[in-house]
């Protein structure tokens, strides 16, 4: 289900809310989600803010990384990592990663909009790159060109049911304008709060390199 590479988003292509609401509608409840810099941070925040929810902040290209360790992690459940094309062109070594990892609970979707949105709509270097190809090329299970809900809804669905990585390359319009989240978003409370949601010990640090790991309390 490969759609052309290379093709400028069109202006009638779907919205990256759109491809959130199916997400929201099909996401398992125990599920985590990554989001990088951006709208897709905030605009994810407005339709289904969750514990199980980590936004990235200003660490452009370091979603999927992330997502990736989480999988590793956190083999139990589904993790779905959401990049934008702009910041994976930033760190594509780690389709190369993931690929060799092959972790079977890993979902990524890709905003596949052809522009840096988050800084002003720059388009990105080379249109003519399909990074789900690319994606193919580094061993990932699955890997498609989606180029409306309808069809996101199936992919990912599928995705959900059978093993990983998978790698869906989401058709999208550029949107340039920031979203605002329902309250801005701080990266220190984000990430307590996703500790908590999945069990993770904190690290308390002390002088000297004495730090230690303490299991998370039920309070």
């Amino acid at each position: 289900m490969l759609g052309s590479p290379g093709r400028r988003s069109s202006p009638t292509a779907p919205t990256r809310e759109d491809y959130y609401r199916v997400l929201a509608d099909c996401l398992p409840d125990d599920a985590l989600t990554v989001t990088c810099l951006g709208n897709a941070s905030y605009l994810w925040a407005r339709v289904r803010d969750r514990p199980e929810n980590f936004y990235v902040e200003d660490a452009m290209g370091l979603a999927l990384p992330l997502a990736l360790g989480l999988a590793v992690a956190q083999p139990g459940r589904k993790v779905v990592g959401v990049e934008g094309d702009g910041g994976l062109l930033m760190h594509m070594g780690v389709l190369i990663t993931v690929g060799a990892v092959a972790p079977g609970n890993l979902t990524v979707l890709l905003i596949n909009n052809r522009v840096h949105a988050g800084s002003g709509g720059q388009p990105l270097t080379n249109q003519n790159l399909d990074l789900a190809d690319l994606a193919r090329s580094a061993r990932w299970a699955r890997t498609e060109n989606i180029e409306d809900p309808k069809g996101f809804r199936t992919a990912f669905r599928s995705a959900l049911e059978e093993d990983g990585p998978s790698f869906l390359a989401l058709e999208s319009k550029p949107d340039v304008q920031v979203v605002v989240p329902p309250e801005p978003l701080n990266p220190v409370v984000t990430k307590q709060r996703f500790m908590k949601a999945i069990g993770a010990s904190q690290y308390v640090s002390s002088t000297f390199g004495q730090g230690r790991m303490v299991e998370p309390t039920s309070s």
